[in-house]
């Protein structure tokens, strides 16, 4: 969808809140208790994150209608600012709080929630550079930007991961190629 540049940008002062809140929920009562769990659960949320966002990626904005359609409108325009409104991911991220929170301790379920928010704030802030920062030759961003130029430009569809580059490689959808035209 495109964006308004104050709804384009939210994410970056909504989700650290969240996250910093989720923290404080878990960690607010009984600190030593729960701190290596909920900082296991935490890891294991943005670790998550890395292949829920290659699937987001790979099947629903390249496959499925109408998010096709709207993902089309980013490859078609990069530099517009088209992405997912926060009041969205944040409605989805809460059920998703929720659900975890109804099977298992609040402050894990938070601490994967959290995981997970981190790892989208880092996705947020990658797509962000990859299309609008220049970077130094030979730096790891740079070989992220050419990476995603790639996957707009390349004859077959490739890289599909925005924050890593792993699940590529493991599901052979990496590419190292000149963009085809």
């Amino acid at each position: 969808m495109r964006l308004t540049k104050w709804g384009y940008y939210a994410d970056f002062i909504l989700y650290p809140a969240l996250v910093v809140a989720l923290s404080l929920h878990a960690l607010g009562r009984e600190p030593s208790k729960v701190a290596v769990e909920w900082a296991f659960a935490v890891l294991g949320g943005m670790a998550s994150w890395t292949l829920l966002e290659y699937l987001l990626h790979r099947v629903v904005l390249h496959h499925i209608r109408p998010f096709k359609g709207l993902h089309a409108m980013h490859h078609a325009h990069p530099l517009d600012l088209i992405g997912t409104p926060s009041w969205i991911s944040a409605a989805l991220f809460l059920g998703l709080w929720l659900a975890l929170a109804h099977e298992t301790r609040p402050d894990l379920a938070g601490g994967v929630t959290a995981g997970l928010m981190m790892g989208y704030l880092w996705y947020v802030f990658m797509h962000y550079a990859v299309h609008n920062l220049q970077v130094r030759r030979g730096s790891w961003l740079f070989d992220a930007k050419v990476r995603h130029a790639l996957h707009h430009h390349a004859d077959v569809p490739c890289n599909f991961g925005v924050s890593t580059n792993f699940w590529d490689s493991v599901f052979g959808s990496g590419r190292r190629c000149s963009p085809g035209r």
